[in-house]
């Protein structure tokens, strides 16, 4: 028997000015059933479903919910249709319990939170959600924060779900978790869409798969009828190599070490606690962990932005052979001192670009300090960004264009690209493909391991535990700000990084 169709989107065209994100779309999701939507970076994914959740209005086009033709102006009107979308960035109020969320908003506010917290036990106790409603959101990790956002649609009796990159940051043994909810979701009837990057996740947990291409819609697919290389090429629209190339290690000596590091932050709380690693040339250490468990505390004590309360970091100058201290020197020192670590932050227009320069000035932050004039040179950091958007094939108007303007995705390859440019010894990313399709992504992982076919000590901090595996020789878990293993990535397993991870997990709580 087929399944109900919930919603129904017809000749869907929405534009931003000269950018269309997405042209004459037609797609169809259905009740009792999972559907996923995938994309590379600028196909218009998250603005259709933000027309579907009310975020945004389309141009042309017409939406329609159970065979009724629906006008949704507002996330007010899709709730109204039993439309609820949970996004990648949480909105909750940190000193409000999980259930004072979940009613929060209610029309006319007329609750009585104890009644509310049976409801939501009840919701709970229905799909399999393990919340305590009166435990603070300040208290609580990433998977429980989304899982008050689920509950909180549910409460509204949303029968319609729309989760943007719901795994981005949990184990493998919550996803896993999650997923088992969601196939209850559907089993009870409820039409469930998600947006992920994660074309094993698709596999294993959608009945279909929709894909965008440059804003238009490329064509529906049975889950079980596809393949991984099949869906990239309908998203790249070419034949994609999913595999990464990892070479043994060579030439493997020490170049940095990292002994005993400690560093508390303003409100006194410990965010590393007594680390102690290795970092060599010619191979990738990948770090893995719950986020915010202390991975862009350490990079940036290496990189000279963290004070330390205690602990050294040593630097084997390959020209001198010398073992420099890098502890309490600024990241000029650093810099003066021959030591080139190039950081790619979380943060990418917060700490790693100016949103306001153009492409060319942002190499120029690289290189400014080097002139012997008050006048700035532009060619060579002119002729660099030019490079950048070739090879690495950033999506631009021009060099001239603000940073700001460009995709989340062209951002990262403007960062990335820069970083590499410096000819670092040791280079350190964090998160260098969040955010971005799977052809940039496998263009970003090729990028690593040229460096280390260089002889450069890469630092990987990642989310994808899959890349992790399949890209790092060695990986390191931290957790609480303290290291619960190291692990051979040639022989480990996701099993076991998740349950380092879940120990990890532990000792936070």
């Amino acid at each position: 028997m087929e399944n109900k169709v919930a919603i129904e989107l017809k000749n869907i065209t929405k534009t931003f000015g000269k950018v269309v994100a997405n042209k004459d779309v037609n797609l169809t999701a259905n009740r009792g059933e999972i559907l996923s939507i995938l994309g590379e970076n600028g196909s218009g994914k998250t603005t259709l479903m933000n027309m579907i959740s009310g975020i945004y209005f389309p141009d042309e086009g017409q939406i329609f919910i159970d065979g009724k033709e629906a006008v949704i102006t507002s996330p007010k009107d899709a709730f109204s249709y039993k439309i609820g979308m949970i996004h990648q960035h949480f909105k909750l109020v940190d000193v409000f319990s999980a259930a004072e969320n979940i009613v929060l908003g209610i029309e006319d506010g007329k609750y009585n939170l104890k009644n509310s917290t049976e409801e939501i036990k009840n919701i709970s106790e229905q799909y399999g959600f393990d919340l305590e409603p009166d435990k603070k959101i300040y208290t609580m990790s990433v998977s429980e924060k989304q899982t008050v956002e689920i509950i909180k649609v549910l409460y509204r009796g949303a029968d319609i779900l729309i989760l943007d990159e719901p795994t981005a940051v949990l184990t493998p043994q919550e996803t896993e978790k999650l997923f088992a909810i969601l196939r209850r979701m559907r089993d009870d009837g409820k039409c469930i869409i998600i947006i992920t990057h994660k074309l094993h996740e698709v596999l294993s947990l959608s009945d279909r798969v929709s894909v965008l291409r440059k804003g238009e819609y490329v064509g529906t697919v049975n889950t079980k009828d596809t393949t991984e290389a099949e869906l990239t090429e309908m998203m790249v629209g070419k034949k994609i190599d999913l595999n990464i190339q990892r070479n043994e290690p060579h030439d493997v000596k020490e170049r940095l070490v990292v002994n005993n590091l400690t560093c508390v932050d303003r409100e006194g709380a410990t965010v590393l606690d007594n680390i102690s690693f290795t970092a060599k040339s010619g191979e990738i250490l990948g770090i893995a962990g719950i986020a915010g468990s202390g991975q862009r505390e350490l990079l940036e004590s290496i990189a000279g932005l963290q004070h330390l309360s205690s602990g050294e970091i040593f630097y084997f100058n390959p020209k001198t052979d010398e073992k420099e201290n890098l502890r309490d020197k600024t990241p000029m020192q650093i810099r003066n001192l021959g030591v080139r670590l190039s950081f790619v932050p979380e943060d990418r227009l917060g700490m790693g670009l100016v949103g306001n320069m153009d492409i060319v000035d942002n190499m120029m932050l690289r290189s400014y300090t080097k002139g012997k004039s008050i006048f700035l040179k532009r060619k060579k950091p002119k002729d660099l960004a030019l490079k950048i958007i070739s090879d690495l094939e950033v999506v631009t108007p021009s060099a001239a264009t603000p940073v700001r303007k460009l995709s989340g995705g062209n951002v990262q390859k403007v960062l990335v690209g820069r970083e590499i440019a410096a000819s670092p010894t040791v280079l350190m990313v964090a998160y260098p493909v969040r955010g971005l399709d799977i052809n940039s992504s496998y263009m970003i992982y090729n990028l690593l391991n040229e460096q280390k076919e260089k002889g450069v000590a890469v630092i990987f901090v990642g989310e994808d535990l899959d890349v992790l595996i399949e890209l790092c020789d060695r990986i390191m878990v931290i957790g609480s700000g303290q290291i619960t293993g190291v692990v051979d990535g040639r022989n480990t397993t996701k099993e076991e990084i998740g349950l380092l991870m879940t120990k990890a997990k532990q000792k936070e709580e």
